[in-house]
């Protein structure tokens, strides 16, 4: 046998010796035994939820829910369209009761990603769509906004026209037939930032002012706050601020790292499947040392880097990420979706980890009923067995208890 042959040979075996690890873990996860709120939020009789995109709690317990109520309001001209609307941001108290809508009207709120709430009590809701980032005070009063809408945003041609080619990667940014979210994202600068663009390498240095550099592989991106369908966003105890920037299977796939001013600093990362690399971010969250947790869905794995951008290791043994989120405490958890496709009811537990990555247990199952799920896109979890989730195809917010063991 040929050298390349034993090399191709070793390298089938480590495969299927960690696909099996992974068939096995998730399959031995002990079940957790949990209680489920279903109708926890009362709106208003005029107001309804659309796909729940985001959801977060504040200091006070307020709950904070960004939904996907759409169709955006749009003008077309020729081949482009101007969006306009399309989701809101909703307040309620730690009752579930109404208390106000924030944002109405807000240039950049288009198709909804995430919404989360920082130690201060900020605001922070990230639009695919618009592919911005907004810092709202408490007040819902706008402080920071990152990444630029475009004027016009490329659109796939209408049916009659030569009908849309979409397939499963065309899917992937209207999770629950929401419908469709802007092809080309939200660079800001043009449509460039679609293409295999020119990019930051990690580290490049700050104060580019967003320009190009020399020519980086697919995924990178523009240095700055260039974004493509911007997936989260989360900070560490400096105020750094770290965008999961990428959702598509197309367009930008990296972490793009900011000073509490917006000050771009570094980003890390390009399209791919090697450590380091990403393809379809759908989460990020940060421990209390620092350590940066990305939820690489389209290679179903967590990878987690120190704040630096620096690889540490990866947890892949628990399906397809979707949400992810850590407690607070001195003993930190972290809770991963492995959420539903769209198009099927497979799947759709929650598992509890260890940051490790050794898996506590798991709850849930795809359904539509009350303890079941519809594809979750976010979770908060400002205590260990009390959480909110969010759904994207059953237009919910469900509180969840975990019982002790």
């Amino acid at each position: 046998m040929t050298s390349n042959a034993l090399r191709s040979l070793r390298s089938a075996l480590i495969v299927a010796l960690a696909f099996g690890a992974s068939m096995f873990a998730q399959s031995s996860a002990p079940d957790i035994a949990f209680d489920a709120n279903a109708d926890l939020l009362k709106l208003p009789d005029n107001i309804h939820l659309g796909e729940v995109a985001g959801v977060a709690t504040n200091s006070k317990g307020h709950i904070f829910v960004y939904t996907r109520t759409g169709p955006a309001h749009a003008a077309l001209g020729s081949n482009r369209t101007f969006y306009k609307a399309g989701s809101r941001l909703f307040q309620f108290d730690q009752t579930g009761k109404f208390v106000k809508e924030i944002g109405v009207g807000v240039y950049g709120l288009n198709f909804a990603q995430a919404v989360h709430i920082d130690p201060q009590d900020n605001i922070w809701v990230v639009d695919q769509g618009s592919s911005n980032v907004i810092k709202f005070d408490p007040d819902g009063k706008i402080q920071l906004v990152l990444s630029r809408k475009p004027e016009a945003i490329s659109v796939r041609p209408a049916a009659g026209r030569g009908g849309p080619s979409e397939g499963r990667e065309g899917r992937e940014g209207r999770e629950g037939r929401g419908g469709a979210a802007p092809e080309g994202g939200g660079a800001g600068r043009g449509d460039a930032a679609t293409t295999s663009a020119p990019g930051a390498q990690a580290g490049a240095p700050a104060g580019g002012g967003g320009r190009p550099g020399p020519p980086g592989p697919p995924g990178t991106g523009i240095p700055g706050d260039s974004f493509t369908r911007t997936a989260d966003v989360a900070w560490d105890r400096a105020g750094n601020i770290y965008v999961a920037d990428g959702v598509a299977t197309a367009g930008n796939a990296r972490v793009a790292k900011f000073d509490k001013d917006g000050h771009f600093i570094k980003s890390w990362g390009f399209r791919g499947s090697e450590p380091g690399q990403f393809n379809a971010l759908h989460g990020i969250a940060l421990d209390a040392q620092g350590n940066v947790y990305v939820a690489d869905t389209g290679n179903k794995r967590i990878q987690v880097f120190d704040g630096d951008g620096n690889a540490k290791s990866q947890i892949a043994n628990i399906g397809t990420p979707y949400a992810i989120c850590i407690t607070p405490g001195q003993h930190q958890y972290l809770y991963s979706s492995n959420s539903n496709d769209p198009e099927t009811l497979d799947n759709g537990e929650i598992y509890k980890l260890e940051l490790d990555g050794r898996i506590v247990g798991k709850f849930g199952r795809a359904g539509k009923l009350p303890k079941e799920f519809g594809t979750v896109n976010a979770i908060d979890c400002r205590s260990e067995n009390e959480l909110l989730v969010g759904e994207l195809l059953n237009w919910r917010v469900q509180k969840l208890t975990l019982r002790s063991r």
